[in-house]
This record gives C-alpha cells, structure tokens and sequence, in this order.
C-alpha cells in the first residue's frame, strides 16, 4: 500500500480556496509542487477563537512523487508518515444456530451488519416500529401528548440517534470509524461526514441511512422484525439456550447481543433477574438551554456571522466550580429543536435535535451535571435508573401532568424567582412547555452548580447567560446509568450473552456504539475460526 503523509492544521482564510493547499502542502515539505501528486482532504474545522480572523483548519493524507526527497521531519510541524487501516470483515461462515441481536440502534445495526457480512445470517429484534411508523408515532405524540411506551424517540428504528441531529462527533481514537463513516456515507448520509471536523447526518437523512443499513443486512441473509420485546431469557448451566419474545414465541440461540440502548428499563431489570452481572455507573442530569441561533452565531463568528461558509456556529464548555460540581454542554443542536424524549408513562425527558441544515430559529444544548452511584441512596446495581426516574416523574408533575415540559428564564433561574412569560427566545419543545421554577424537578446540588456555572459560561460565549435563554427540564438520559459487565471476549457471565453499546455501559453517542456493536460482533465471529 501507499505510504502517505498526514499533515495537520494547515490553516486557511475563510475566502482561500481550497486549491491552495496544494501550494502549503508544498511549502510544507520543502518540495516542489509537481512533486505533490495528490491530497485528500481527511478532516475541516473552523478556527474562531479570533473573530476577526476566523479559518479553516485542514488535516490532509498527501501523496508524494519521492517520499525519501523530503529532508529533516523531526522538524516538520504535525507531519508523518502515514498508512491508512483498512478494516475488513471475515466472510463465508456457517452458523447452526442463527445469532440474535436486540436492538436496532448503531450498535445493532453495526453487529448486524458484521455478521451478516461473515454469513451468520443474524436476527434483529426491535422493540419499537420502523422508522417510518416510528416518525408517525412520535409526531402524534408531539400534537397529542398520547405516548407509545414502546416506539418513541428513545425506542424503534435507528434508536435514540434517529431523534438527536445524528451527530458523529467522537474523541475514541479507534480504526474502525473510518469503515462506520464509510457505510454511512453508502447509505445515504452526506459525503461531509468523512472531512467536517464536526460531522452530522441530520434527523431528516438518518431515516433513509437506517433504513439502508436494515436493506443491506437483509440482502446479506439477515433478518429484521419490528414490534419484538424481549421478555424472557432462557438460560441452562450458565448458559444462553434461547429467548422468550413478546411473552409468547420461543427461539434457541447460543448467540444473543444485547445492544438495547441507554433507556430500555424493564430489559435491565429481566437481565438482573437472571443473574446477569450489572453494576451501578455514574452518568449526568441537567436541563437543555435555547438561545437564538443568531446570537450564538454572532456571539461565536463575530462580523462573520452570517457567513455561510461557516455554517451555524456550534459550542462546547465545561466549568470545575470551587465547592460544587462541574457543569458542561452535552449534545449541542445548531439551529434545532428541543424534543420530548419519554418512554415512559408519566415522565417527562428532554433531548435535543437538528435537521441537517440546522437552519431553525434556536440552538440548543444540555446543560449537565455529573451524578454518582453514591447519590442514587441505593446499592442496588439498578438503582440509578429509579433516580432518573424519580425526577422525570417530578418533572412530569411540575409540568402538569400532560407531558408538558418545566421551562424557566435564566434571568429568572438565577434570581430564584419563577418565570411568567417568555422574551426573545421561544421553546421549541413540543408537546409544550409551562412556565414555572424548574428548580423542584433537579437535585439541589444540580441547580447550584448550573446557578454557579451560567455566569462563568457567559464570560466564554457572550449572550450564553441571556436573561431570555429558556432552561426546559429535564434532561436524564445521556448515558446509561449501567454497565452490564463483560469479559476480555465480550460476554457476560452468562456465556453467548454479549452486552453492547451504549445501553450495556461501553459507548456514548452513535460512533462509540457502532464501533462496540463491530468489536463485539468481531469476537462472535473469531469463535469459528
């Protein structure tokens, strides 16, 4: 294979073209540049912490006429020589018994997609519906406030990703990214994805890309159905023998992914029943903050704001206050919308999501703060998830009892008084929201940190701390509260039960999920070699 050079951070102004680069690659190596034969451009960010010279920051894979005519590396910045990692699966294995996969999130789809790939003809199951009837039911639940406990933005199709802008933003450094990128993009995702420094596909395009994924698995021998439960485990001698699905059908398996996402409840409980190993993990609580989009783009570009070479600004902040916990942004939504995220009867969740133009009115972000196995009064393994649910039900309460959202002014908040009526910022969530104090619905210890971290957050981001911003509570879910324990070989203590993803403790956003569901798929499939 071809060696390469990856160079980074070569910076250009935002009105440069990209035809430039040839000439700094050039500069760069100390090379002529008919000498560079070709680059490809392996990542594209924004540099706006000067807001009168915002750039573009490229990383580039050059290929070089000479590669031994380049002198003195040691003193090249951020350059070195580079060799791609091609990921390949193995293929033309033979299951006696086909593998099961519940769930039909990235991590699933990705297992099963692997497998599918090895000839393992696996079988996915799905609790809630296709993504289309999927769409359906959640904009029903938007106008009706009528709530599917099993097909939602947390359930069904694409899983809780298909709700939440499909962001792909990852910090694991891990080979396998490039072939889930690669397999987005053939299912239809934009071909941004593979350089933005923050890449997204967009709720709108995610329901085509799922859907492909599920074609392409089918086509490989797989087998996908909607509307199957798990509801029972069957296990003999330490040892998976089959599953129960929708308390009625029963199928051997000596193969069972677990690939359930962060809010299937009642799957944890039925996995600690049956003696599964499960331990209590920390995850985060908070509210999502709306401001306007034109003002983050203002307050992130400056005079540049409305530059649509820039698209719509983005944020992420984190403050460590003396005396209290830290507080961050988490699943920031340019240009989105604030959703209702419950899966549960008489909770309210909040989360967030953009269209792939993320051009509507407000942006938005969780605003979290970390909690503790220690805070959940508990050493039951499952007691983190009755503490999310404790304050999901109170925020359900405050909200007044038809899923309508706790939503307060941070001018209010801050002053301790309850909000009345909106500014210049309107909420976006919908069912709707009432106007209150949201401070009942959050830990004390939640609310003084926001308190103490808003102020600190507004000297990053002018404007962050508008007195108009709308704090909308409660936001519960951003990872799962925990971890179901697994080996070196990705099984549990049950053997050929193999706990994944995001749900099982092992990822955090679609990337990280997909990358586990492949890792774990791997180690089902080096057992027939």
């Amino acid at each position: 294979m071809t060696e390469l050079i990856r160079i980074e951070e070569i910076n250009l102004n935002i009105d440069d073209g990209e035809a430039s680069l040839k000439s700094k690659i050039a500069l760069i190596l100390g090379l002529p540049e008919s000498d560079v034969l070709s680059y490809q451009i392996v990542k594209k960010a924004i540099d706006s912490r000067k807001k009168s010279n915002i750039q573009f920051v490229y990383s580039v894979d050059v290929v070089v006429r000479d590669i031994k005519a380049i002198k003195e590396w040691s003193t090249r910045y951020r350059t070195r020589v580079h060799t791609p990692y091609i990921y390949e699966i193995k293929t033309g294995l033979n299951s006696r018994i086909r593998p099961i996969v519940v769930g039909c999130g990235p991590a699933g789809l990705f297992a099963a997609l692997s497998l599918a790939t090895a000839g393992l003809k696996p079988l996915v199951i799905e609790r809630g519906q296709e993504v289309d009837d999927r769409s359906k039911t959640v904009s029903e639940f938007f106008k009706s406030a009528t709530l599917n406990p099993e097909s939602n933005i947390q359930f069904g199709e694409g899983g809780a990703g298909t709700f939440s802008d499909g962001k792909l933003y990852t910090l694991i450094n891990d080979p396998r990214s490039a072939f889930v990128f690669k397999e987005f993009v053939a299912a239809g995702a934009p071909q941004d994805i593979l350089t933005s420094a923050t890449p997204h596909i967009g709720t709108d395009n995610l329901k085509t890309v799922v859907k492909n994924i599920r074609h392409k698995i089918i086509a490989l021998g797989g087998e996908v159905r909607f509307n199957t439960k798990l509801t029972d485990l069957e296990i003999v001698g330490g040892e998976i023998k089959a599953v129960i699905l929708n308390d009625t059908e029963r199928l051997e398996t000596d193969t069972l992914i677990l690939a359930t996402g962060h809010s299937a409840r009642d799957t944890y409980y039925l996995l600690h029943d049956n003696k599964l190993e499960i331990q209590a993990k920390p995850f985060a609580i908070g509210v999502r903050i709306e401001h306007l989009r034109e003002s983050i783009n203002k307050a992130q570009y400056g005079a540049f704001w409305n530059n649509s070479k820039l698209g719509t600004a983005k944020y992420k902040l984190v403050e460590h206050i003396s005396g209290e916990r830290s507080v961050y942004t988490f699943c920031m939504c340019p240009g989105g919308s604030v959703m209702a995220a419950a899966s549960e009867i008489g909770g309210v969740v909040t989360n967030g999501m953009s269209l792939y133009s993320q051009n509507n009115t407000n942006s938005n972000s969780a605003l979290l703060v970390p909690v503790m196995p220690a805070d959940f009064g508990s050493d039951n393994p499952l007691a983190g998830i009755e503490f999310q649910r404790f304050w999901e039900q109170k925020a359900y309460e405050i909200g007044g009892s038809n899923y309508s959202a706790p939503a307060q002014l941070v001018g209010d908040f801050l002053a301790g008084k309850p909000s009345t009526k909106f500014g210049s910022v309107l909420p976006s969530y919908l069912p709707g929201v009432k106007l209150t104090s949201i401070e009942a619905c959050l830990p004390d210890y939640v609310a003084r940190s926001l308190k103490k971290a808003l102020p600190l957050m507004d000297n990053k981001i002018k404007g962050f701390a508008h007195p108009d911003a709308v704090l909308t509570a409660i936001e519960t879910r951003s990872s799962s509260p925990v971890r179901v324990m697994r080996n070196d070989k990705c099984q549990s203590n049950i053997k050929g039960i193999y706990p994944c993803g995001e749900g099982a403790g092992y990822a955090g956003g679609i990337v990280s999920s997909a990358i586990d569901g492949l890792t774990v798929s791997e180690a089902i499939i080096n057992l027939y070699n």
